[in-house]
């Protein structure tokens, strides 16, 4: 699928997506390693049959949480420099994440304008938390693009925990179609009653109004170690008790984690089509460990099939 096909099926509001997400490599990591880093990565999804690759933003998120980061805060490479200097090669339309909290009004006029013919769609993402000290609020970014003659193709984010708290995501979603989004990708998804409540609610929320929905791209992500489980947990993602109970004592946790993906996505799958919501997903790789990759690898075939 090709840029403008992939723009297309979005503007029809259909559904069947898959997406694979990956992080940009440190700012730290050494020029001549990165060309290295980056074919590895189009090696592994030359084979794929993805109609996208998300690439992320990284932010410190230590803002919206006072424990301790399981993992040292270190900066990535831009998304956008990344994809245009090092992914050119990867024909696969890529979904550029930009925290908007960086930019002034200038600079982000200048950066869609800089970026029409380089980039295919964007995610905007405001500050992790309120306490953080932005130049641009989301808001800002969001009436900024809506000004532009930009077309570059823009989407949201969702987050079903946030439903889970405040019951209102379906109406936050509205909020940002009229903004001009129009598409959404989740948060990773480990609790599967709270995604299931927001796409209920954005369901009904849809009939009632008598509006197509928009597609939801929902996330999923392999846990890998310990370690990533509590990261994972640190991020705000919703692992209920027993789930995070049955991972921690389980001889093989990757394993458990993929088959707790597979379970989620079969599910989501077949409670959207009943109501006929269009969805996708995103299968994230935001690890090092070989054996992760490689499972996340293994995630997006099996996901495929499950979608066909």
């Amino acid at each position: 699928m090709n840029s403008q096909e992939l723009k297309k099926k979005i503007e029809n509001k259909e559904g069947g997506y898959l997406f694979y997400g990956l992080t940009p490599p440190k700012t730290s990591t050494e020029k001549e390693k990165i060309q290295g880093i980056a074919q590895r990565q189009m090696d592994r999804l030359a084979g794929l049959d993805i109609d996208g690759l998300i690439l992320y933003d990284i932010q410190d998120e230590s803002s919206r949480n006072n424990n301790p980061r399981p993992f040292p805060f270190m900066s990535t490479w831009a998304p956008d420099e990344y994809a245009n200097t090092y992914l050119k090669d990867l024909k696969v339309p890529k979904i550029i994440y930009k925290s908007v909290g960086k930019f002034t009004e200038e600079s982000l006029k200048q950066w869609l304008i800089d970026n029409e013919d380089k980039i295919d769609l964007t995610v905007f993402v405001g500050n992790p938390s309120k306490n953080q000290p932005a130049n641009l609020s989301l808001q800002d970014a969001y009436r900024i693009k809506k000004e532009s003659a930009s077309t570059i193709k823009l989407g949201g984010v969702t987050i079903p925990e946030r439903h889970f708290v405040k019951g209102d995501e379906h109406i936050r979603l509205t909020n940002k179609i009229v903004n001009g989004c129009s598409f959404f990708v989740s948060q990773c998804v480990y609790n599967l009653d709270n995604a299931k409540d927001m796409l209920s609610d954005y369901y009904f929320y849809t009939q009632e109004k008598n509006i197509k929905p928009m597609p939801i791209i929902f996330t999923l992500t392999p846990i890998g170690s310990l370690k990533t489980l509590e990261f994972t947990k640190w991020l705000g993602i919703d692992i209920q008790k027993w789930l995070e109970n049955e991972l921690k004592v389980s001889p093989d946790i990757l394993n458990a984690s993929i088959g707790i993906c597979k379970y989620i996505a079969n599910d989501l799958i077949k409670f959207a089509k009943e109501k006929n919501m269009p969805i996708g997903f995103n299968i994230e790789s935001v690890a090092i460990r070989k054996a992760e990759i490689d499972a996340s690898i293994e995630l997006v075939k099996t996901i495929k099939e499950m979608m066909d």
